[in-house]
């Protein structure tokens, strides 16, 4: 399988008494799902951040395939006074928007919308479709469903699985369980 994330001897701190990445390596291939879990503070959304080249590594190689990135509150990731599809015309072509529609349960008068007109877990659902319009290799998925009750949490899981033969994700979650059910691998880093 193509590899779609690869990190080699990554070390990274904003402090040198404090490093957060100390010759981390990481694998990720397209149909795979790895889940990095731990506590607040001790990283993970930094890794995010290097790998998006938001932040530089001290030292290591991050080279990751096109990716796209689900954040955890779906309500901040869309702006509130655009509609829905709008903001996804403006990252990524809608040519196969009818398509995953049906996939992700969404109707399509709820693009026309603006975010606070939808759910939680309607306007998580499109983050994904927006996600996934932009044909990424690598998903980035920040705490996708820690927003969302419990039936939900599990239905948007559920749907974003269901891509995994065209992509390979990196999940970011507190979520124990939710690591055990969705992961092919969990990595823990802990607070130094």
């Amino acid at each position: 399988m193509q590899k779609v994330l690869e990190i080699e001897n990554l070390t990274f701190y904003y402090d040198k008494r404090r490093v957060l990445y100390d010759n981390f390596n990481l694998s990720l291939k397209k149909g795979e799902v790895i889940t990095i879990v731990g506590e607040s503070g001790s990283g993970k959304s930094t890794l995010f951040e290097l790998i998006t080249k938001e932040l530089k590594p001290v030292k290591g190689v991050i080279k990751s395939a096109k990716y796209a990135q689900i954040f955890q509150d779906p309500y901040s990731s869309f702006h509130p006074t655009y509609s829905i599809l709008s903001q996804i015309k403006e990252v990524a072509s809608i040519d196969e928007l009818y398509k995953y529609l049906d996939i992700l349960n969404l109707e399509s008068s709820l693009l026309d919308k603006k975010p606070h007109n939808l759910s939680g877990g309607q306007l998580q659902r499109c983050s994904i479709l927006r996600a996934l319009l932009q044909k990424p290799k690598l998903i980035l998925a920040d705490e996708p469903t820690s927003a969302l009750d419990n039936v939900v949490q599990l239905d948007v899981m559920k749907l974003l699985m269901k891509f995994l033969k065209d992509v390979g994700i990196l999940m970011i979650t507190h979520d124990e369980d939710l690591a055990v059910w969705a992961s092919d691998k969990i990595v823990r880093i802990s607070d130094k």
